[in-house]
């Protein structure tokens, strides 16, 4: 491994990577929280404790992640069994209702639902027409977010479940049947059991998504129902409390870890176990029970309204003016392209789009193309090293993404070594950072994978033919990987653009990102102008999620299928014939 130049160039730099933005900072946010004036202090820990706010505030984020982690569940294998197991009359139609959490999400999903619900949202004031002493803020607090949160994060639901159902064996299925098993007893013996170790994982994960929620409860959640993250945000703003927002990231991180290592312990347990090796392909199942089906039936139509009409409702009020949707009276003279021709003229409202697109574009392509050699070299050479270096690089994996942003404000907000003396904090520069670093987990071990697939009889036989180590790498093995690194770059593009949890600690006041402009247009009755222009910007976001989407997944089977062959390899092809 140490012959290698590419492997020096390589562990030099990542040794420096590491070092300097995954354990610099959060050692400095440890050292900030319990070693304030160099000696060890729990100041932080007793201003916790006795702060009602801080306290509530937990409280309120473990009830939502226990209120998601059933919600979630309920609707997720509902919706996954009735686009995949169950014979639904327009099951396709049904399915692209319920995938629309694929292509927009997070903060943009929030404002959406307050612009419709909200204190000043289209429902809300077309229902003040009709009982003008409804409540504003009806939609608003715990309930309010649970019900966005249960139907906005099934999304691991649609993606890993359904690929669990489809692996169950048919004819365990159809040999239940011939024994009398109703659809009840099958559901409940043969099929919910080959689908429980990955309902376990989402289940983890669905917790910890409510652990650590920021834009709903940030948005939806009022004076009444404020969760960790958000007081995070607020607490960091003042060095005076900037301690008991650090632990309050330290509390969120030791969760984290502390649910992961439980889902591993129970994973490699042994306790699931699928009910065949070899599985014949699932068919849908007909509901016998004329009253079930029509209740299921019913049912499906229901929670796929749900997810519709918000999506809808953005599309339709972007061509909207502002007036109509206050009043909550929509007519034909209502419609107007004038909030396009505003977002693609006006400077000041094009430019968080294209900040966005900016930052998430060179962060995709930083974080895949540097990967690539560290993915290579951790792939072919096992070792105590490697090993110790690929742990270092999930660090983003198990921490909340508000403590790695607090970290990194809290480490170059003075000269550091590490990055030449440099002042980072305030710099656009940070935002850039973070959003390499929370992306580095994911795309290291979709990459690791795509060169697992490569056969190491490839590189053999180039250097046999002469070629070098690098030339073997560039000409033989990236053009092999590339489709995967393009499908990863295009996902990691697809989930920055409306980053808020990152970019509300680290964005630079001149390029301020989608994600926050969206947020401030939330805020009261004063920015209400702005709400047909953030619908201009959902609907957009939509648009280019859609499409690349479509680009990884939709397009599966021509990717997957014959490609023409590079130059080098059809003239290693006929050296080899």
């Amino acid at each position: 491994m140490l012959r290698s130049p590419m492997v020096w160039i390589t562990g030099v730099a990542v040794l420096w990577f590491a070092a300097a933005f995954l354990v610099l900072p959060n050692l400095t946010l440890l050292g900030a929280t319990f070693f304030p004036d160099g000696q060890f202090s729990l100041r932080a820990v007793d201003k916790l404790l006795g702060s009602e706010r801080a306290m509530r505030t937990l409280g309120n984020s473990f009830l939502l992640a226990i209120t998601l982690s059933i919600t979630v569940n309920v609707v997720g294998v509902f919706i996954v069994l009735v686009t995949q197991y169950f014979r639904i009359r327009g099951s396709r139609l049904l399915w692209l209702g319920y995938a629309t959490t694929l292509i927009y999400g997070g903060i943009v999903l929030a404002a959406g639902y307050n612009f419709i619900y909200g204190q000043y949202g289209f429902v809300t004031n077309l229902a003040l027409n009709i009982w003008p002493d409804l409540d504003r803020n009806w939609f608003s607090g715990y309930f309010a977010v649970v019900f966005v949160m249960t139907f906005a994060t099934t999304t691991n639901h649609m993606l890993f479940l359904s690929s669990s159902l489809a692996k169950i064996d048919f004819a365990s299925i159809e040999a239940a049947k011939l024994m009398g098993a109703s659809t009840w007893t099958i559901l409940r013996r043969i099929v919910l059991p080959v689908m429980r170790p990955m309902l376990f994982a989402v289940t983890v994960l669905t917790f910890l998504i409510g652990l650590g929620a920021l834009t709903a409860p940030l948005v939806l959640g009022g004076p009444d129902f404020q969760t960790v993250a958000p007081l995070i945000v607020d607490l960091s703003r003042s060095p005076v409390t900037r301690d008991i927002a650090a632990l309050l990231a330290i509390v969120l991180g030791v969760a984290t870890i502390i649910l992961l290592a439980i889902m591993n312990r129970a994973e490699k347990s042994g306790v699931y176990f699928s009910v065949a090796k070899v599985a014949t392909p699932i068919q849908k199942q007909t509901i016998p029970n004329p009253v079930a089906n029509a209740v299921v039936h019913v049912l499906a139509y229901l929670v796929w309204l749900i997810y519709l009409i918000p999506v809808v409702l953005i599309v339709l009020f972007s061509f909207v003016d502002a007036r109509s949707i206050l009043a909550g009276s929509i007519t034909l003279d209502s419609f107007t392209l004038d909030n396009y021709i505003t977002v693609f003229t006006t400077p000041d409202a094009i430019r968080p789009f294209v900040v966005s697109v900016v930052y998430s574009a060179v962060a995709a392509i930083v974080v895949v193309g540097g990967l690539l050699f560290v993915a290579r070299v951790l792939q072919r050479y096992r070792n105590p090293l490697t090993s110790l270096i690929e742990y270092v690089l999930h660090i983003p994996w198990i921490l909340p993404t508000v403590l790695i942003a607090l970290g990194l404000v809290m480490t170059f907000d003075k000269p550091n070594p590490w990055v030449g003396n440099a002042v980072l904090t305030g710099t656009p520069v940070l935002l850039l950072m973070a959003y390499i670093i929370i992306k580095i987990p994911f795309t290291l071990r979709l990459l690791k994978a795509a060169f697992a697939s490569v056969p190491d009889s490839l590189e053999d036989a180039s250097r046999i033919l002469g070629a070098k180590s690098l030339t073997a790498f560039r000409r033989v093995i990236i053009p092999l990987v590339l489709p995967t690194a393009a499908a990863i770059t295009a996902l990691n593009f697809n989930s920055l653009l409306d980053d808020y949890d990152a970019a509300i600690f680290l964005y630079h006041p001149l390029y301020k990102p989608l994600g926050v402009a969206i947020q401030e247009s939330t805020r009261g009755e004063n920015n209400l102008d702005a709400m047909p222009i953030t619908f201009v910007y959902t609907v957009l976001l939509m648009v280019i999620m859609g499409l690349v989407m479509y680009f990884v997944y939709g397009r599966g089977s021509r990717a997957g299928g014959p490609r023409r062959p590079s130059r080098s390899a059809r003239r290693g092809g006929r050296e080899r014939a």
